[in-house]
């Protein structure tokens, strides 16, 4: 029989679930999907059914799996060390924070102390046989997170390194992945956090820690780069609030934080003194002084980064590199540190956060607890991270018919011609297609998708379909074999996850010092044939689209270039702010008919906006 593992990330934000069969994932899920929660951190009841359900499993009589069928269950932290944590911070720290610990106290006494228990009774509320006896396991945060970048990996061997806000007691490792073994070499410790400094900045300007880091990120190229505001901010970081040493690791002034003991990141008088400039309201106008703040933490966060991978490489001798954790989602430091050329290759989990901790904590199990042999074949094993659920043309016509929809049912031919034709002529078209991605990032198969070429592309999906900040870019998704036509680099990013410097002329080659120029010329890079996806500091989020991992997107670029000689169109994930990724067919609906998009196409049904019955009525 072959060995099930479930895995599950619950209970912080973003839980999951994912199952591994055979140390081979199967299938995963983000609770929010279901429950239309953004950063759902609830017990992930609807990912655990759909993982069993829909895994793409059966048993040899045909049945459904349950939770008999399961050599484990395993949870992606362990509660009682972070229970331990608590304690000590909270004893190091009195009498700071004891109203905020008393108040945690009865949680974690009725219900995290107890966390086999509430797990056994979450799954039983499931309705599946087997709850009582499933062996459940609990490896560490962080062994969960280097888990998910090494194993999946194309490497047989590989430095790991995870940066986040904290686990148990690690906030980061340095490891070294070999065959199917992990061995952590070092580890960062609370309080002292590269991730939580950066979410301290995220409260900061104004944002919702835990989900708008990357608001920062994509503010950080309005701050004005090489300038007095910039240096003095860095200045007072360096001196203030951070000491980094050369290996990368760093020590927080805690005089200035709160989150170890309070119910905020940062006191706020005392960084109000230090930078001169109070707390930014939430959705209050953005100034200069905030632009500057987010470029002069971004790049602190990318050279703690690089002395990090630097001293990872030292310790491993490795000539490649796994990333996880939260801090693995900045693509920005992802696409500095390829720059740099410490390691000659690096690979991503694409779920780098808690949600991906599900995932590596089922295949910890598999090589680490049960011994099992890691497949070789040296390829990335996440299968293009289009790992969840996949819906029926008939419920999507159910859908249709409950909503009174109008469409057109195109042949596989015609799809992807006709959707390109849409493309070309401005349309903004929803593209609802297979197996939704796991991870933040939508991949082409829950997209909106432009004409990147249109200089007013990226204010109409800001403004009219998103409904976002206007600052905020898009990203290009690229056939990969046309990648180095576009951008500078040309490496491989199939997972939106690392930045690459837009080529200005295409026709032209780069200039032979094009590496070393730091700052970039800006009179090099003044102009862009693809403005919709191109930032302020001349980069983009790249994701370069290849023909096995996704057939379909692939065709439908190609069909794209075929038409206007340009193989990369606009990909945004199709959703507006606030509300997860679309996952069913009425998800995709109900979201084209309240914003503006033109088109939707869900699987080989195409609906036009000016057809539908309820068109322009709210529903």
């Amino acid at each position: 029989m072959p060995r099930i593992i479930l895995g599950i990330s619950a209970f912080y934000h973003d839980s999951a679930a994912a199952l591994a069969v055979d140390g081979e994932i199967v299938f995963g899920m983000h609770e929010e999907r279901f429950t239309r929660v953004k950063h759902d951190p609830s017990f992930p009841g609807n990912s655990v059914l759909a993982c069993l359900g829909q895994g793409g499993l059966r048993l040899p009589a045909g049945k459904p799996l349950s939770l008999e069928d399961l050599d484990a269950v395993v949870y992606y932290e362990k509660p009682l060390l972070k229970f331990e944590r608590l304690l000590e911070t909270q004893y190091a720290l009195a009498p700071r924070g004891v109203r905020q610990f008393a108040a945690a106290m009865p949680v974690w006494i009725k219900e995290k102390l107890l966390l086999k228990k509430l797990l056994r009774d979450k799954l039983s509320e499931l309705g599946l046989p087997g709850a009582p006896g499933v062996k459940l396991l609990f490896p560490e945060h962080h062994l969960s997170h280097a888990a998910s970048a090494f194993y999946p990996s194309p490497f047989e061997e590989a430095a790991i390194l995870t940066v986040d806000g904290v686990g148990e007691w690690a906030t980061g490792l340095v490891g070294h992945g070999r065959g199917k073994d992990i061995e952590v070499l070092r580890e960062q410790r609370f309080p002292h956090s590269l991730g939580l400094l950066y979410s301290a900045f995220t409260y900061y300007t104004g944002f919702r820690v835990n989900s708008g880091e990357y608001k920062l990120m994509g503010l950080a190229p309005y701050g004005n780069s090489g300038s007095i505001g910039v240096k003095k901010i860095k200045e007072k970081i360096y001196s203030a609030l951070v000491d980094v040493k050369p290996d990368g690791s760093l020590r927080l002034n805690q005089d200035y934080f709160d989150y170890a003991v309070g119910l905020r990141m940062v006191n706020d008088a005392k960084w109000t003194e230090l930078f001169g400039l109070p707390a930014r309201v939430p959705e209050a106008a953005l100034n200069q002084d905030y632009c500057d703040m987010a470029l002069a933490i971004q790049e602190v966060t990318e050279e703690v980064v690089l002395r990090l991978a630097r001293e990872a490489k030292r310790l491993t001798g490795s000539r490649n590199l796994c990333l996880a954790g939260g801090v693995a989602l900045n693509c920005v430091a992802n696409g500095r540190l390829l720059r740099e050329n410490i390691f000659d290759d690096v690979w991503i989990q694409p779920a780098a956060g808690d949600a991906g901790g599900a995932l590596g904590a089922a295949l910890a199990a598999h090589h680490i607890y049960f011994g099992g042999p890691r497949a070789g074949g040296g390829k990335d094993r996440m299968r293009g991270a289009l790992l969840g659920a996949e819906y029926p043309e008939a419920d999507a016509l159910v859908m249709a018919a409950a909503r009174g929809a109008v469409f057109e049912r195109l042949t596989d031919e015609e799809l992807c011609d006709k959707t390109a034709e849409l493309l070309e002529g401005g349309a903004v078209v929803g593209w609802h297609q297979g197996r939704e991605e796991w991870g933040p990032r939508a991949l082409g198969n829950r997209s909106i998708l432009g004409d990147a070429r249109s200089p007013e592309m990226q204010k109409k999906l800001n403004l009219k379909i998103k409904n976002r900040e206007s600052f905020r870019p898009f990203a290009p998704s690229v056939l990969a074999e046309d990648a180095a036509e576009y951008f500078c680099r040309g490496f491989a990013s199939p997972y939106m996850l690392l930045t690459d410097h837009v080529r200005p002329d295409r026709r032209k080659p780069l200039p032979e010092d094009y590496a070393s120029r730091q700052p970039l010329d800006k009179l090099y890079f003044q102009r862009s044939d693809i403005p919709a996806v191109t930032h302020l500091d001349y980069s983009a989020r790249v994701q370069t689209v290849h023909a096995d991992a996704n057939p379909r997107y692939h065709k439908l670029i190609s069909a794209f270039k075929k038409r206007t000689g340009c193989g990369l169109i606009v990909n945004t994930s199709f959703n507006v702010r606030g509300e997860p990724i679309v996952s069913t067919p009425e998800d995709a609906y109900l979201c084209f008919m309240r914003t503006e998009m033109d088109h939707l196409v869900i699987g080989n049904l195409l609906f036009d906006k000016k057809a539908q019955p309820a068109a322009g009525k709210k529903i």
